[in-house]
This record gives C-alpha cells, sequence and structure tokens, in this order.
C-alpha cells in the first residue's frame, strides 16, 4: 500500500461502509505523514533544518514538527485525547503558519530539540493517531462535529505544509540541501509561445458550500456567494520567464509608476530586481528549483508575489493601452467551470501538472490544454485581485479558530488553481487559500483584460456581533469599566513591577492599563480571532467595531489608542495566543499573571492552577477573576473546580481554589467583586459579578 504514495485522491465522507472508510482514512493518513517526511529527506544534513530559510519564517525544524504537534493539540481540543505525549514539543511547535504579528519569530526565545529526537516523537504521533482511526467509533457522515473532522484536519494540515514547507527548502542555500529521486525536475524546456488574450463568456457564479458536502473543507469554504460576472478576455498562458523578462529589461523594477504604494514599499525595502527564485550571473540567468540551480527555463511559467504580478500588469497596461489586471476570483472560476466539471479534476479527463503526478516542478506553460487556454489548474498557483474574506454564512470552526480568521485583514489575496505540489483539498474546486501579498508560494499568475471593477467586500470593521461585544466591554463608554478597574486594582497590591501576564487578555485594556507601571506585559487568548482585535488595535492605533443596534441594523464606532492616553504602553505590551494549560517556556518570570475571567472556561482548571506557579517569582501574585459560570460545553462536568455538593455539602470554587493553592501561596487580600457590563444591543445590557481572589506565591 505504502509503495505508490502518488497520486492520492480526496475522500468522499458520507457514503461507503464504515470498514473501508475507516481503511481509507487509514492509507490516506501514512501516505500524508510518509509524503511529508519524504520531502525533509531532501536537507543534506540535521544542521539544515535549523537554518532559517526566510526571516518571516521558523527554520525548517520547526514545520517538522509542527504538523505532527498540530494532531495533538486538536485531538486534546477535541477531547478525543485526555493526555498530552510531550508538552513542551506541544508548546514550542504549536504556532507559525502565517507572519501574524503574535507569532513568535525571535529564534532566541527556542531551544529548539535534536531531529532524532522530533523523528521519534513523530512516531508516537503516528501510532496515537493510527490507534484512533483503528478503534475510535466511526458514524459516517463525517461532518465538522464528528471526531474524525480533527483527524480529518490534521491530515489536511499537514497537506498544506508540504507545500509551504517545499517553498521553505527552495530558499535554504544549495550547499544544504541535495536532490532526490522522489523530487524529480522536469527537463524540458520548450520553444516560447507568445501569449495573447481570448474571449471569455461572463456568467453566474455560485461559489460556497453546504454543510453536507462530501468532502472534507476548511471553514472560509462554507457558506454563499453568488456574483454576476461580464465578459472578459485572459492571457491564454500563464505568463512564462520569458514574457515576465520583457518586463525586467523594460526597467519595470526601476520604475514606481508600475507599482501601487504596499508594492513599492517592498521592492525598496528589499532592493528587488527580478523574482526570488531567479539568478543571474556573467553568463545569464538561471533557475533555483527546489533542490537545484538549472539554465533558466524560459517557456516555464514565472514565479512572484502578488506586488510583483500586480506591477507586471499595470506596465503591460501601460505598453498595450489596454486595461491589463489579474482576475478576481469569480472570473478564474468563471474558466475552471467552463473547463473542469467535476469538483476534483480527474486525471484521465482533466491532466495537469497537480497533485505530484509528473514533476517536482513547473513544467513549460504550453503543455496541458484545456480548450483554447492552458494551466487552467496546476503548475504554479494564479495569484488574483480578490482578498480573502468569509463568505456569507461565515462561521469558524471551534477547532481551527486561526485557520481563516487572520487573513480577513485585506492584506491577503487569494490564490486559485494549485501548483504540481497541490493535493488533497487544494485539489478541489470549493477550497479557497490566501497568502500575504509579498510572500512567495509556487505561485505565478495569468492576465485579463476587462474595464470591470472588482467588487471587495472590505473586513475593515469587525461585524462578528460576539466579537464587537468584546471590543466594547473592553473599550466601550461605559462609566465603571471593569477592565480598567481590575487593572487599577492589580496595580495597588504592592510588587515589583518588572513583568505580568494577562491570561484571557481580550481586545487588551486591562493589558494596556497593566503597562502604564509594568515594564513588559504579555497578554494570552486561546483563540486568533481575539488576539486579532487587540493586535490589530496595537499596530494601527485604531478599533473599528459594528455593534448590534436592533434586528439587522447595527451602530460603527471607532476608536483610537492615543484617546486613552496610551503612548507608551503599546511599546511594552505583546499579544499571543495560546493554551494556557501548556503555554511555551518564554512565558515566565511574572510578578503578577492575572486569570481575567478564563477560568471557568478552561478544560482542565485543576491542571493549569497546578502549574501556573511555575510562572510567577517567589512573592509574586496571582489574581483570579471569575463568575465560576461552569458550563458542561467548555469544562467536563469532571474537571469542575467546584458548583456541586462534596461529601453532603456545598463545595464552592473558592473552596477548590484554596484547597489547589494553599501549599504555593497565601491569601493575600479579603476577596471581593467586581461587575462586568457586556451590551449585548443597544437597548440590552448584561452584567455578571467577578469573584476577585488574590494570592500571594510563598
Amino acid at each position: 500500500m505504502m509503495q505508490n504514495l502518488i497520486p492520492t485522491h480526496n475522500i468522499i465522507l458520507n457514503t461507503g461502509s464504515l470498514t473501508y472508510k475507516r481503511a481509507q482514512i487509514r492509507e490516506y493518513f501514512l501516505k500524508t505523514y510518509a509524503i511529508y517526511e519524504k520531502l525533509f529527506e531532501t536537507l543534506k544534513d540535521d544542521e539544515s533544518y535549523y537554518l532559517t530559510a526566510d526571516p518571516l519564517r521558523h527554520p525548517l525544524v520547526f514545520y517538522f514538527g509542527h504538523t505532527a504537534t498540530f494532531f495533538i493539540n486538536k485531538l486534546i481540543l477535541a477531547k478525543l485525547l485526555e493526555e498530552r505525549i510531550n508538552p513542551r514539543f506541544e508548546s514550542i511547535f504549536a504556532i507559525g503558519v502565517d507572519e501574524m504579528s503574535w507569532d513568535d519569530l525571535n529564534q532566541s526565545n527556542y531551544q529548539w530539540p535534536s531531529i532524532a529526537e522530533i523523528k521519534s516523537y513523530r512516531e508516537k504521533v503516528k501510532e496515537c493517531v493510527l490507534q484512533l482511526i483503528d478503534t475510535f467509533p466511526l458514524q459516517l457522515p463525517i461532518t465538522w462535529e464528528s471526531p474524525f473532522w480533527p483527524i480529518m484536519m490534521g491530515i489536511e494540515h499537514e497537506r498544506i505544509h508540504l507545500e509551504t514547507s517545499s517553498v521553505l527548502i527552495r530558499q535554504l542555500p544549495l550547499t544544504s540541501v541535495h536532490a532526490h529521486p522522489f523530487w524529480k525536475v522536469c527537463p524540458i524546456d520548450t520553444p516560447v509561445v507568445q501569449n495573447t488574450l481570448l474571449y471569455v463568456k461572463g456568467k453566474q457564479v455560485r461559489l460556497g458550500k453546504h454543510n453536507d458536502n462530501t468532502y472534507y473543507g476548511w471553514d472560509n469554504e462554507y457558506g454563499m456567494h453568488i456574483s454576476d460576472v461580464n465578459d472578459f478576455n485572459a492571457s491564454k498562458y500563464l505568463v512564462s520567464n520569458a514574457e515576465f523578462l520583457a518586463f525586467i529589461e523594460d526597467g519595470g523594477y526601476d520604475q514606481e509608476q508600475f507599482w501601487n504604494e504596499e508594492g513599492w514599499k517592498w521592492r525598496i525595502y528589499k532592493e528587488a530586481h527580478m523574482p526570488l527564485f531567479w539568478r543571474k550571473n556573467e553568463e545569464g540567468y538561471t533557475l533555483r528549483t527546489m533542490c537545484e540551480e538549472i539554465p533558466m527555463p524560459w517557456s516555464w511559467p514565472v514565479e512572484v508575489n502578488y506586488l510583483e504580478a500586480k506591477a507586471f500588469c499595470n506596465w503591460k497596461s501601460f505598453k498595450t493601452g489596454k486595461s491589463i489586471r489579474l482576475p478576481s476570483e469569480e472570473e478564474w472560476y468563471v474558466l475552471r467551470d467552463e473547463y473542469i466539471k467535476d469538483e476534483e479534476p480527474k486525471s484521465d479527463i482533466n491532466p495537469a501538472n497537480i497533485n505530484l503526478e509528473f514533476f517536482a516542478s513547473s513544467v513549460p506553460v504550453d503543455t496541458f490544454a484545456f480548450g483554447e487556454f492552458y494551466d487552467i489548474i496546476g503548475n504554479v498557483w494564479q495569484w488574483s485581485e480578490t482578498p480573502m474574506n468569509g463568505f456569507d454564512g461565515f462561521k469558524v470552526h471551534p477547532l481551527y479558530d486561526d485557520f481563516s480568521v487572520p487573513t480577513f485583514d485585506d492584506r491577503h489575496n487569494m490564490i486559485k488553481g494549485g501548483s504540481w505540489i497541490s493535493t488533497g483539498n487544494e485539489l478541489l474546486r470549493s477550497s479557497r487559500y490566501a497568502f500575504r501579498r509579498h510572500f512567495y508560494q509556487h505561485a505565478g499568475f495569468r492576465y485579463v483584460e476587462s474595464s470591470n471593477p472588482i467588487e471587495v467586500k472590505s473586513v475593515f470593521y469587525e461585524t462578528d456581533f460576539s466579537l464587537s461585544q468584546i471590543c466594547d466591554a473592553h473599550f466601550g463608554a461605559h462609566e465603571n469599566n471593569y477592565y480598567q478597574t481590575i487593572a487599577q486594582y492589580c496595580l495597588g497590591l504592592g510588587m515589583q513591577h518588572h513583568k505580568a501576564l494577562e491570561i484571557g487578555s481580550g481586545a487588551g485594556r486591562s493589558t494596556f492599563e497593566l503597562a502604564r507601571l509594568f515594564e513588559k506585559v504579555h497578554g494570552v487568548e486561546f483563540t486568533a480571532r481575539v488576539v486579532r482585535l487587540a493586535t490589530g488595535f496595537k499596530e494601527s492605533r485604531k478599533l473599528k467595531y459594528a455593534l448590534k443596534d436592533e434586528g439587522e441594523l447595527a451602530d460603527y464606532y471607532e476608536k483610537n489608542l492615543f484617546d486613552f492616553g496610551y503612548v507608551q504602553e503599546p511599546k511594552k505590551v505583546e499579544f499571543w495566543q495560546g493554551d494556557p494549560h501548556n503555554l511555551k517556556p518564554y512565558f515566565d518570570g511574572y510578578d503578577l499573571v492575572l486569570v481575567n475571567d478564563v477560568l471557568d472556561t478552561l478544560y482542565d482548571p485543576k491542571r493549569f492552577l497546578q502549574t501556573i506557579h511555575e510562572r510567577i517569582v517567589q512573592g509574586g501574585y496571582l489574581v483570579i477573576a471569575s463568575s465560576y459560570d461552569w458550563d458542561e460545553r467548555k469544562t467536563p462536568k469532571e474537571k469542575w473546580l467546584g458548583g456541586f455538593k462534596k461529601n453532603g455539602e456545598k463545595y464552592s470554587t473558592f473552596d477548590a481554589l484554596y484547597e489547589q493553592l494553599q501549599t504555593r501561596f497565601v491569601l493575600a487580600e479579603e476577596p471581593c467583586e467586581m461587575p462586568l457590563t457586556i451590551q449585548a444591543n443597544k437597548r440590552q445590557k448584561v452584567m455578571k459579578n467577578l469573584h476577585i481572589s488574590v494570592w500571594k506565591k510563598r
């Protein structure tokens, strides 16, 4: 079974016998795991794993461990596992998909384990996942709520990293990699073809999956989007290296008029004069593939970031007098739907350089025809003009809230069609992936001629009412703001003000307030959606949100960081995404830890309390604010600290806190209560009282 690792195909999740479906998932998992490890066999030695290929990414060692820890972290979150395999690994390898501002890219904060240790860990994870696949109860269909969904999520997540890690390997020094028989480079460079524009008839495009879709999908794929697309002309081929050379030789990289503001700033900062994977020497141009440097194949598609593709289109418009731009996501779908009729393309009907079925590199742009056009899918991803956003009805998947939401920032553009190394979910019509515009993937572009404007749905205002309520609770015009009050209370406890940690930092009000006196304050939230609020406010100095008025009506608010008197404070604050039960070693040495309205949301609060002392200095303070509103949907009942009868008597959460903390802490202040007001809508407020207890480390 494992001899033939490619091609692989997506699993239909709603039909078939249970025995066959279990076997399918098992094989799909094993193939995914094996192909991913084969990718790292291109590294020449263990030292190569620790090199940083891209300053905005972790070294390759992180990604080698990351995909395995992802399985464990999601299975723990889904309550399919009770115990971790290696808590340290599952912390340091946890986050690092995108260059989100709450990612930690400072390598001095890490002591990476050896490659042998990671390989051993990956084997343990593999056996753990196989045990679940073989024994956990299976029912069809497999849906968002099914226990097998996080298993599929882990598999598809690793297939994404198969591609993104290959791009990082491509950026390592040649001395750190070597050719591998599994990853064969195309030996063909055909005569260069002349690109031309072909007519495409517009139509109505319907996008978005239903909840009962037969294939695994990421949360941004669900919902509904309907768009009427006008007629346009599109280039017959992807832009080749030869076609892009004309832009370079005409001084395209040196003329600001062809670049938008973001692009020109990037061009100056990077001192870019040609695409990242191009090289130039006395004999001419060469191209860096994943593990080799070869004479420039001029017939292959050029690989650039969005900013370069956009500049080329502007230059092309200037030269031709036509309205040339990148296609929208919807225009790309018009092309795909005309020539590819199935959700997953079938290689016998729609052959393409995709799914690792041909080469571990691009091929000439005139190789794979789809009617009059070439490379509708495959070869390289295709940049679009459309920023990433959710469809109407978008909902975050609770097990992976930071997959899509961090890209809903008008800074990530959609890439469509897949590349030679795209597999799994990436093959599907419904797949939607986006990257920052200055990032590189195995991505190029085709251009269109159209005077039709691109409709962009901005996400500038936070319109998720659950998040808007958080914004308003922190920074709304309330007479007595809880988050300001609790921070001032903590500042009055009489401690050293070197370093503080707030667990449950929300939109950041208490975190900023603590920074009035503390030299360094860390704010930690479990979900990326919430971290994004605070991070965006810190970076842009603006917080915009829509608060529910009545029905579908909303009021819009804008807050400025300076209005709250925060000038130096933002420089002292860092916001992080993290699991409070399993924080990175980076989080230690605190004079104050504020556990702010999250204790009764933890999945194992006792475990959290048993280890939190390790992060606090002697004489430091632990402040716990909670309404003790235990909910089985968040915390299994057997994990509740209190709120039940014990030995026939009432047993409160505060009783449990005293029992859990008394060996390490003393109760330093008489407990008190503070009100927290949440604006449900314009005319309705919800108020709860938080019980405040202060504990000083012995």
